[in-house]
Order: C-alpha cells, then structure tokens, then sequence
C-alpha cells in the first residue's frame, strides 16, 4: 500500500512526497518502528531540495491523522546511506536490508523490507542526492524552516543546534543533519574513493540508478556476501565472454549507472541473472592489472560507479541495462548444457507443518523441529491458522507471528548456526525458510509472495504463501497452504490448490522476463493443512481402524489420495506412505480425540508431497508430544540433490559457446512464421476465461520477440486482454506456444456493456532486428448485470440479455438520478431483479447457514448463478449457498458505481461515530441507491436475527460489507486500517438500530 499519501497531507504546498517505506530504527536496544518519506520542495528557478522525513505512525497509515513527524533528515551533500551487517547476522540474499544513514552531525540503522519497494525508494533517494561534483548552488534548506520552531533562524542555525538523536522529543520537529563540506574536501573524498578508502556515499559521483557502496574495494578486495573466489571466478568468466561477444557482434555500449558502459551484469550459469555483487571484482587483482593501467582516471571512476550495488535488494540488480541479444543466447546454451559444469550434491532439508488452531506457543517446539540426530541444512516451517482474531482477518496484523518466529528460532538443531532467509505471512498462514550459515552464500534469488483464495478469491483466511530460491544451481519452491475447511468441500479445496497455483507468481532477476509460476522450479515442496478428510466412514469406523494400527485400509478413503489418482490436484505430485495416526482432530492439550458436540472425525489433514528429481524423503511422521493445538505437527525430511558448479568446467563450457557464437552470422535478419494471426472469441462473459493460441516457429536466426504498444496506446493490448507470454527468446528452428487469454472483470465490464469499447484489438508482434506481426483480434461480449449500474438495472424490467444492445447501451450510459424524473422509459423497479433474486435465495434457504459471507463458493457454480441472473431464468437456480453469497459480493463490487456513492464516502467516513449524522448522509443518496442500500440492511439484520445458527456477529458483516458498499473515489482496490475501521462502524451503526 501507498503509504505516501498519509505523509503528503502533512505537508505544505510546493512540497511531495515521492515514496514511502516502512521501516524498522535500532536506537540502543530497542527496535522502533518508522516511516521513511522522500520530500522533494520545488524552489524558484525550477531548483529542487530533498529531504528525508521519519514519522512515528499506526501499522498502516492511511491519512495524515495516522503519522506524527518525528524527525528530518536533509539529503545534503554529506549526505550518505550504506548497507550494514548487523552483529551476529549471517547476510542471506533476498534478507530484510539493513541500512546506516550518516550526516555531518547524525548517524541513524534502520531495517527496510525485501522488494522491489525498499528498491525503488532507495533509487529515488539516490537520484535526489545532491552529488559530489560542483553545483551551482548549495542546497539551503530554508523550506524546512516551517518544521522547527518559529524563533530559530535555519540560515544562522549551527550544527550544535540540530538534533543528533531521533529518540530526543522537544517542542519542536528535530532536523538531522548538519553543515556541508567545503569542495575542496569534497575532491578529497573523490579522490579516497579511487584509492578503494572508505565507503561510497549514496550521493556520490553524477546521478546513478544504483550505487550505493563499492562492494570489494570498500573490503579491501575481500570477497563480497560471503560469495566464494570460486564463485567469483565463474562470474568473472562470464564478464570477460561478455567483452568478447561485444566486440564480436557489434557495439553493445549502454549507459549504465554513472554514465559507464561497463556492463556488470553476469550469469549464474543457468542462464538466470544474478546479483553482480557476487562476482565484482577488487580492482586490485593482478589479473586485472594490466587493464586498470590502460585506463584513464575518469574511466575507472566510471567503472567503480557502474561496479556499485543497489542495497534495498541485491537479487535484484538489473535496474542496469539488460544484457543484449548474444548473451540471452548464452544463457539460453548455458542452461541446454547445465549438466556438462554441475555435479549433484545432497543437502537435508526439514520440512514440517504446523496448524495451532490460534494458540500462542506454550512449549518447546525441538521434539518437531530438532528430532533427528543430524542438523539439516534447510529449515522449511510453515503454520497455519496463527491467529483466529477477528483483527488479523481484517486488518492482517497479529502479535503471534513474533511469538511463534521466536520459538522456531529457538528450537532449531543445536548443533549448527543457522541464518533467516524470509519470513512470509498472510493472515494466518506464516511460512520461514532457514539456512545454515555456511549456505547461505549459496542462497540468490529470494522472492516470497502470497495468495489468498478465501471469500471473492483474496481473502487471507485461506490461501498459500510461498518462498522460492536458488540454491547453487537448483531452483526451489516451498508452498504453504490452508485448504477449505470441512469434509463434503473437497472440490472448493480443488479450487483453491488451483488458483494458488495459476496466481502465484514470482518476479524474475530479469525484470524483462514473464514471471515465474509454481511449477517453472526445479524442486517443489508443498506443505500445510490441507484440510482432506476421510469419507464414506463413520467417526467411530475410523477410530477403530486407527487403533488397529490399519493405516493403508483407512488411506484408501482419504480424499486426498481420490483426488490425486484422479488427476485434479497435485499431479506429477509424490507423498510418502502414511504411518502415522491422522493428526486432526483432538482435544486441545490431549492426545484424545475430539470430544465436542460436532465430534469431528480423525483426517490426516497435515500433510507434505513433493516434486523433482534427486529428492529421497528419509521420514515422515507426526509428532504426538505437542499438545498445544487441535491438530499434531507434522515433518518430513528430505534429501535433495542440488546442481552445484565445477568452475573449471563452467568455464570451458561457457568458451564452447563463445566460439560457436563468433561462426554465426549475425547479420542475417529474423524471421518466424505463424499458425495464426486472426482470432475470433465468441460469446465472451463476465469473469469466464477464454484462450486462443497459436504457434510461433523460428526460422534459423535466433531472435527475441516482444509484444509492443501501439503509437499513444500505454499497453501492447487492451485491458481485458493478455499474451502469455507477452515476449521471448527463439534459438534457431525451435517453437513456442503463445496463449491469447480473454478476461473481463469489473475494470473492463462496464464500458462492454455499454458498447463504449468492444471486443476488438489488433495486436504487434515485434521481432528485435527483425519485422513486425499483426494479429487481429474480435469477437462479442454478452451483457451482464454484473458491472451495469444500479439504475440501469433499476430500468431494466427485462433480462438483459433479451433486451437490444442498443437499449442496453442507451440505459448503461444513461446519468445517474438523483431523483425519478418520470423518464419517457417504463417505470423502473425500485432495485434491481437481479439482486432481489439473490437476496431471496439466501433469505429462503441460507437464514441458518453457518459461516454464510466467510467461505467461498465454487467458480463454476458462479458462472450458473450469472447466468440465471442475465437471463432471468431464476426458476433455473442451483446452487451451494456459499456461492449464491459470493455471487452477492461480486455483484455489489462490480457496480461502477458503489452503493454508497463516492461523492458521499468522505462525508460517510467523517459521521461514522455519529448514526444520526449517518442516517442523514444516506437520505441523500439517490433514490435507488437509497433503496438498495435500506434493503440489504434489512437483510443483514435479519442474517443476525438467527446468529445464535450462522454464528454471524455484527462486526463480521460490518467489516464485509463496509469495503464494498464503501469504495474510496481515489481508486484504491480495499481499504486500510483508518478507513476500513470508519467504515465498519459506519455500517455497523445500520446494523444495530431499527431502519426507518
């Protein structure tokens, strides 16, 4: 989230804030938290000022109310950021970065989160620093005069009169900070950098993209990130091949950070870039000698600039130039022939699961996480259901993610050091990945992302949360996941294992690249609480079976197995044999069976499978001495055979390919055919995929292909439209498959609907060095309900799609009225059919459904309800419940229009402590937004009527309903926090008091 936006409301006209991250401020032994804000005040002149703003500030800040300033921070011309190792830390590409800011008179550490974010925010600090060489005018600072108290003069303020320490409250705003060197000193400091003295100051040198501290010459030369000489060796390899290949296939010179067109981008050997930290080089080697003493001293200032790293994310590096059309080439041979350099080493992996069922830790994890006799080298843990509050459902901020980080730290194998890699977290589902230390060099790549598949397919009650990463020369993937809940869903678990798997998607090195999916990993371990039951047996069959030990007889019922020997989930998937006793359910500090009123019968809900090659699952086993939650943690300890590097061999290999790459004649031009350039989707519905493919066949060229916009067109295609993948690498006589996917959702409906744009596009496949492609694209959307306005709807006293298009475009673009202005058309309802049909659906047969508005329903279910929706055929209906009330969700955040329009949010937010100023706000809302939102008010009070059956309390439909009938007009997808907490209490007032 934006967080920016809170930060800009404190400030005055002429200043902006730029970017925001959240951080973490070590002050003595203490960690607190902060906002970090990049200022930038536009002076006379087009001059421009820059500062660092820290706020104290609620978790997530929304609005200007939500931060105090704390302190500021001038980007003056001394100025300086650079990467810190905290005592005791192992750094592990991917980690949390650890940043020290210094100044004149002020030095402040703060821990910024992995990601592109923390990337961007430290370029944009980057390019706001004033730089070493002389300017016209030194920065003043006068704007931040307003800031302090009005007495003080900034112009004649001394050093001693700034605030050093951030922790030191007065009655006014302290301002970090200090005097600026003379430019004499300045050059001195220029000239220490080219000696290797000292660190790089993030303002130093001309403006660069990167370049935040000179890795190896800052050392002394030493190797950078614990990477290994011989692992800077193989990059080093690359390099050189990289000037060979300049100079073989024409001039591939790029401005690089600094103005360099030295291009330090380089290969990890399988063809995936990586961190050019890993293989800067000491300018001091004697291999490279003879090359420094042939450059000039600008030239290797500019070197050193280009050599620099960008902290926020070393993973991360190509913010630089991407490497060209010979070197993808490489990589693309470098990965055919991988097993020619690699050799298979075993690493231990632990991998285990843990449902606490809410619980705080209350005893010492080792006898699951430290149960065998040999330490691991990887530790995967994932939990599920951390915390069942309601403020962690809806507000995603739980103390226990500390707590139980905090007792995994603590109980890994004792006999070895081990090192965080990353922590991921939705809602409940948490997800940690350790190393030992002495692998940690070995870990790139680190990229962690979530997916939540709970109610409208993004709630965090269930979902999955991943890590993947490089280990040596493997690529890895550790998915945790939470399934539906209960035993008759197993379908709506199909789904959600899907969807996880089709929306979890990493970013790449390359950020030119698609990104990566679940199954595009060389190793992939799935983990969690699955949530597969028994069926067809009764709960005492199955305890009896339990007893007897007859595991194999009882497995033959397990849901997950059926589904699997079926082919609908988890395929190309291994399990071990269960030989354990089912892990749910028991009675909380027990190892008795649930003993409540529902009696839940014993499943092995828990569970871990796998997929790859060279993996050996050494055991599988539950775990019965921990008796904190409901369900037994379970583990599963692997060997994995990981591809390492022989340097000697990489380095041969990569000269083979060089060779043969300098016999190729570059100056032929691409050319590729294709199966198809016409595509015609038919009868396209709302949120109902459609795909066309086509083949693309390379001729004898290699060649890279791109999709590209058209002139004054900000995407290759139209919004409801995508290619997959949208660009890629060709080697010689080779194909590949583009997938053409149609989607319309609530961004693209409206304007479908109303014939304001249609399913028409044409398409430009480009060819670099070569031709353009056009394909064409059409077809024809049918009208829904979902994603037309209230009152189109209102005046539409026909389904829609038996209406004219040309009725349904002249009602969907029709203004909204505030009042009926006895229009010439036929009377309108006073709400939409469409959802009175659902709302008498629920009131009929979902009154007493527990859990209604929580789990979801089933997306071919939805796609039936649409259906009957459009073409009026009610009668026709059947469905689950869950789905009918899903369906009432998606319609209500399709309306381009909220119920409670956006020219009332604010006003909304402003009464929501008061329900008559409440009451008032919603009388003057158009006459049929009125009605619909008085309608489903009565609807939701007659839900609580019968709470005591659907276990639904006020709060729950107030926090549901508040984040769809109140949308802020700004354009945010949900609200946060401060707003999210108004609107809740704004609907809850509705949901408490008699409607008049």
């Amino acid at each position: 989230m934006d967080q920016s936006v809170a930060i800009q409301e404190t400030l005055a006209e002429g200043e902006y804030c730029i970017i925001a991250v959240q951080g973490v401020l070590y002050k003595e032994d203490s960690r607190q938290s902060r906002l970090l804000g990049l200022v930038r005040c536009c002076l006379e002149h087009g001059a421009q000022e820059h500062a660092l703003f820290l706020y104290t500030h609620r978790r997530m800040a929304i609005t200007g109310d939500d931060v105090s300033l704390d302190q500021i921070v001038p980007i003056s011309r001394d100025f300086m950021l650079e990467e810190v190792s905290p005592d005791g830390e192992v750094y592990i590409l991917g980690s949390d970065v650890t940043i020290q800011l210094d100044t004149g008179e002020l030095r402040l550490v703060f821990q910024l989160p992995f990601g592109s974010h923390t990337r961007m925010f430290l370029q944009e600090v980057s390019r706001a620093c004033p730089g070493l060489h002389p300017e016209p005018r030194d920065p003043e600072f006068r704007w931040l005069s307003r800031y302090r108290c009005a007495e003080l003069d900034l112009a004649s303020q001394t050093p001693s009169e700034w605030n050093p320490d951030p922790g030191t409250r007065s009655r006014c705003t302290p301002i970090g900070g200090g005097r600026y060197p003379s430019r004499k000193r300045r050059q001195g400091l220029e000239d220490a950098w080219l000696q290797g003295l000292g660190s790089v100051l993030l303002g130093g040198g001309e403006r660069t993209e990167l370049g935040l501290r000179l890795a190896e010459v800052a050392r002394g030369g030493g190797p950078v990130l614990g990477r290994s000489a011989r692992g800077r060796r193989r990059d080093e390899g690359l390099e050189e091949a990289g000037r060979e290949m300049s100079a073989a296939g024409g001039s591939r010179e790029r401005d690089c950070a600094g103005g360099s067109n030295f291009d330090t981008s380089r290969s990890n050997g399988r063809g995936l870039l990586m961190d050019q930290s890993s293989g800067t080089r000491c300018l001091d080697k004697s291999e490279n000698s003879l090359t420094r003493q042939n450059r000039s001293k600008s030239e290797i200032t500019d070197m050193v600039r280009s050599a620099t790293i960008t902290v926020s994310d070393k993973a991360h590096i190509l913010s630089v130039q991407k490497f060209g059309l010979r070197d993808t080439i490489v990589k693309s041979h470098l990965m055919q022939k991988e097993e020619d350099y690699t050799y298979i080493q075993n690493f231990r992996f632990f991998v285990g699961t843990y449902n606490v069922n809410g619980q705080s830790p209350k005893e010492c994890l080792r006898p699951w996480l430290s149960h065998s006799t040999q330490a691991p080298d990887v530790y995967c843990v994932g939990f599920q259901e951390l915390d069942l509050s309601k403020e962690a459902f809806f507000f995603h901020d739980t103390p226990k993610e500390e707590e139980w980080f905090k007792a995994v730290s603590e109980s890994l194998h004792p006999e070895a050091i081990y090192a965080k890699v990353k922590l991921i977290r939705l809602v409940g589902i948490m997800l940690l990945l350790y190393v030992k230390q002495e692998h940690a060099a070995y870990i790139s790549e680190v990229e962690a992302e979530t997916v939540g598949t709970g109610i409208m397919g993004r709630m965090g009650n269930k979902g999955g949360v991943a890590i993947r990463f490089q280990l040596h020369n493997t690529s890895i993937c550790v998915v945790n996941s939470h399934l539906a809940a209960h035993t008759e869903e197993y379908e709506r678990r199909n789904q959600d294992y899907k969807d996880i798997c089709s929306r979890m998607q990493f970013s790449q090195v390359d950020p030119s690249l698609p990104p990566l999916t679940i199954n595009k990993h060389d190793v992939i371990l799935w983990l969690g609480d699955l949530n597969y039951r028994i069926e067809e047996l009764d709960v005492e069959k199955v305890k009896k079976l339990i007893e007897e030990k007859a595991f194999q007889t009882l497995y033959a019922y397990d849901q997950l197995k059926i589904q699997v020997a079926a082919k609908t989930v988890f395929e190309g998937f291994t399990e071990g044999e269960l030989t354990f006793q089912p892990t749910y359910k028991y009675d909380t500090g027990s190892d008795d069976w649930d003993t409540s009123e529902k009696c839940r019968a014993p499943a092995w809900c828990d569970r871990v499978l796998w997929k790859g090659k060279n993996i050996t699952q050494l055991s599988y086993q539950s775990h019965m001495a921990l008796k904190t939650s409901d369900h037994k943690p379970v583990s599963s300890v692997f060997d994995i055979g990981v591809r390492v590097v022989n340097e000697e061999l990489y380095r041969k290999t990569l000269e083979e390919i060089v060779r043969s790459l300098d016999k190729m004649e570059n100056a032929n031009i691409p050319s590729v055919s294709l199966s198809k350039r016409e595509f015609c989707f038919e009868n396209v519905r709302y949120m109902q995929l459609q795909v066309e493919s086509f083949t693309i066949h390379n001729g004898q060229v290699p060649c890279q292909f791109e999709f590209i916009n058209k002139p004054d067109e900000v995407s290759y295609c139209k919004q409801w439209l995508s290619a997959n993948p949208s660009r890629g690498f060709l080697l010689p006589d080779s194909d590949i498959e583009i997938d053409l996917e149609l989607f319309v959702n609530k961004a693209t409906a409206t304007k479908l609907n109303s014939g304001e744009d249609k399913i028409e596009d044409i398409l430009v496949l480009h060819l670099d060095r070569g031709k353009d492609y056009f394909l064409s694209v059409s077809g024809n959307y049918l009208p829904s309900c979902f994603g037309s306005p209230i009152h189109t709807l209102c005046y539409m006293r026909e389904p829609i799609l038996d209406l004219p298009l040309e009725t349904i475009s002249e009602l969907t673009v029709m203004p909204l009225q505030t009042e009926d202005d006895r229009s010439q058309l036929d009377k309108p309802m006073e709400i939409p059919k469409e959802l009175w049909m659902m709302v008498d659906h629920l009131y009929r047969n979902a009154i007493q459904q527990e859990d209604l508005f929580q789990q979801p329903g089933l997306r071919s279910e939805f796609e039936h309800i649409r259906d009957c929706l459009d073409t009026g055929m009610i009668d026709n209906l059947c469905a689950n419940n869950h789905s009918v009330a899903e369906a009432l969700l998606l319609f209500l955040e399709s309306l381009p229009e909220p119920v409670i329009c956006y020219s009332a949010y604010h006003s909304c937010l402003e009464c929501s402590g008061n329900y008559t100023a409440s009451k008032q706000v919603i009388s003057t809302l158009p006459k049929f937004h009125k009605n619909v939102f008085k309608y489903l008010m009565a609807f939701l009070q007659e839900l609580l009527k019968n709470s005591a059956k659907n276990h639904l309390d006020v709060n729950i439909l107030a926090s549901i309903f508040g984040s769809l009938l109140l949308r802020n007009p700004a354009g945010h997808q949900k609200l946060e926090v401060t707003e999210k907490k108004k609107a809740q209490e704004f609907i809850h007032h509705f949901l408490c008091n008699p409607l008049e």
